[in-house]
């Protein structure tokens, strides 16, 4: 019964560490893989120990251009859908104008649209169009379906704001402008910042919607794709833990500015 008891205790605990093993695990495979040195095509098996491919990540032609296009991409899409996002966000929040209840619903259907359906839609108004397929329409199909996560990160941001924060800097004598960039963006800005790196998270690891809408471009998700037909090289494994260190770095700095923040407030 004791150990029964224990259990109950910390059940949630036990659930919640089960959990993040489950979704970690993948990320230790590819770094595990990273130092593989495997004896043919595919790095599927374990052989030895090797640091030759964190010696040389550019090492296989084409995946640095790859990785350097998709940032180029996730960046500029994620300038793109913030700016349009936050502003699209204010508007349904702040003003009251007519079909604002379908605009509020169209915003969802990106999100809830099959991603190839959403791929051949705009893939056969690219055609229509006369468009050449590459960069500029990998871009646009980007900005069009991130903007929705934006849209709905900002809006709930803004939607619990307190609008009398705003009213006591305008009877302080703030214009509009001051007003907007001492108070109301400082507010905001966790949304945007939630919503403008999940724009770039999305962007940069689309295959489906830049797959239909590339043309003869490669991104690396579209590499990555091509070397698992043909063998899989260590420098992948490479590049994807580097990535992950990258984001678990960024969050652990995120959360240790939010803890120094609240203790000198407190």
């Amino acid at each position: 019964m004791t150990f029964v008891n224990w259990l109950k205790r910390h059940l949630v605990v036990i659930a919640g560490l089960c959990t993040l093993a489950y979704l970690v695990l993948p990320n230790v495979v590819v770094t595990v893989f990273s130092f593989n040195n495997p004896k043919g095509r595919f790095n599927y098996e374990w052989q030895e120990f090797s640091t030759a491919a964190w010696k040389d990540p550019c090492g296989v032609s084409g995946l640095c251009e790859s990785l350097s296009l998709s940032l180029q991409i996730a960046l500029w899409a994620m300038l793109g859908a913030t700016l349009l996002g936050t502003m699209i966000a204010f508007a349904l929040v702040r003003y009251r104008f007519r079909a604002r209840g379908a605009v509020n619903s169209l915003i969802f259907l990106p999100m809830a649209m099959p991603e190839v359906v959403m791929a051949a839609s705009l893939l056969t108004l690219f055609l229509n169009m006369g468009a050449q397929l590459g960069f500029w329409t990998i871009l646009i199909a980007h900005i069009m379906f991130c903007l929705s996560f934006v849209v709905v990160a900002v809006k709930a941001r803004v939607m619990s704001m307190d609008p009398r924060l705003e009213q006591a800097a305008q009877d302080l004598y703030a214009g509009p402008f001051q007003t907007f960039v001492r108070v109301t963006l400082p507010i905001a800005a966790p949304g945007i910042a939630a919503g403008a790196l999940l724009a770039f998270a999305l962007s940069f690891d689309d295959f489906i919607i830049t797959n239909f809408n590339a043309g003869s471009t490669v991104t690396f998700p579209m590499f990555v794709w091509g070397s698992a037909q043909r063998g899989t090289p260590v420098q992948i494994n490479v590049i994807g833990t580097a990535m992950f260190v990258v984001a678990v770095l960024l969050v652990l700095v995120s959360m240790a500015i939010g803890n120094r923040r609240r203790r000198q407030k407190a």
